[in-house]
């Protein structure tokens, strides 16, 4: 039994969290941490990390980048797991998590669900086939509510198809501003906010005469969910590290 808390545990991803951790017999909430200490479980939930009555065997975080300090300095003092699904770190916080992994088990992705960590692999390929006959844009859209942008998810294809081609790219927020032609050497990445769309990517490669559209639609918030609490039996245990998607897709 792995027991968890849940870090933003009145957010919706919270409570998602909490649905699916109740609809399995290998794991159970017994604390969460959100400043509306609110109860709507048979579970505590409190204000900071430091005031969870019992250690639990992981902590699943979809909070907000602002409690990254807190939360890292309990895990650290208690050796807890940590299974990271919150987004729009700075370079700074990404360092600190970083290395938190070399003290602790740390489970750290922009997007917990099985299928867009298959369309980064897809990606990739797609990449390594194409190479540079094909210009690259990346498309997210996101609910109205979304702050950060674009998407970390984004930025991990990005991320993902630049380590393919050398590392040799640049990204190209905006538009705008840019009168010039577009440069072979770009990654374009686009933003899209409306509505409570929870999450759309798509990756375009765009060559002569073809276009090829690689696409993934979440249709809820239950597979970030379940690909988290799939993160967190998966980490209780584990040795210090730093584990993402790819060890489970």
């Amino acid at each position: 039994m792995t027991n968890i808390a849940i870090c933003g545990a009145n957010g919706k991803m919270g409570k998602n969290i909490n649905a699916c951790i109740e609809a399995r017999d290998d794991c159970q909430t017994v604390g969460g941490v959100d400043i509306y200490t609110k109860q709507y479980a048979d579970f505590p939930i409190v204000e900071t990390p430091a005031q969870l009555p019992v250690k639990p065997d992981v902590i699943i975080d979809f909070s907000n980048p602002a409690l990254l300090d807190s939360l890292l300095d309990y895990c650290l003092s208690t050796g807890t797991p940590l299974v990271i699904g919150s987004t729009g770190y700075d370079d700074e916080q990404t360092a600190k998590i970083k290395a938190a992994a070399q003290q602790i088990p740390v489970f750290f992705t922009f997007n917990m669900s099985l299928g867009i960590n298959l369309l980064v692999e897809l990606a990739k390929k797609a990449a390594s086939v194409l190479g540079d006959q094909f210009d690259i844009e990346i498309v997210e859209k996101h609910h109205n509510q979304k702050i950060d942008a674009p998407s970390g998810t984004a930025i991990m294809l990005a991320n993902a198809i630049n380590e393919t081609l050398d590392n040799s790219k640049h990204y190209v927020y905006d538009r705008h501003s840019r009168r010039q032609k577009r440069e072979k050497s770009e990654i374009g990445m686009h933003a899209i906010r409306g509505g409570t769309i929870v999450g759309e990517h798509d990756v375009i490669f765009a060559g002569n005469d073809e276009v090829i559209t690689l696409s993934h639609s979440a249709a809820s918030k239950t597979v970030f969910a379940a690909g988290a609490v799939n993160a967190a039996v998966f980490l209780k245990d584990k040795p210090a590290g730093l584990y993402d998607m790819s060890q489970l897709v």
